[in-house]
């Protein structure tokens, strides 16, 4: 769970971050900055960068949710094969 946060909280800041640059940009170079466009950008750019920023955090996250996917899968065919076994009695 702290993996899935950690990411989560990185994600949302790096959008943050890449709204204000982006926001900051535009004014400078239109003289206005219109909110539809800027997120947009803004999404567009903290996607990129949180491919190469985030990889890290994001392969832990992944490790973490393998992990758990394996013991789910474990105690599922442990509760199988006693069942099965029950019913062979």
């Amino acid at each position: 769970m702290k993996e899935f946060v950690v990411y989560t909280l990185m994600r949302i800041a790096l959008f943050l971050a890449s709204l204000v640059v982006v926001f900051a940009a535009w004014f400078a170079i239109a003289g206005k900055a219109p909110v539809t466009g800027v997120v947009i950008v803004g999404f567009i750019v903290s996607g990129i960068a949180s491919y190469f920023l985030l990889n890290r955090q994001r392969a832990a996250f992944a490790v973490r949710v393998e992990e758990r996917a394996h013991r789910a899968t474990a105690r599922f065919d442990e509760m199988k094969a006693r069942e099965d076994a029950d019913e062979q009695r």
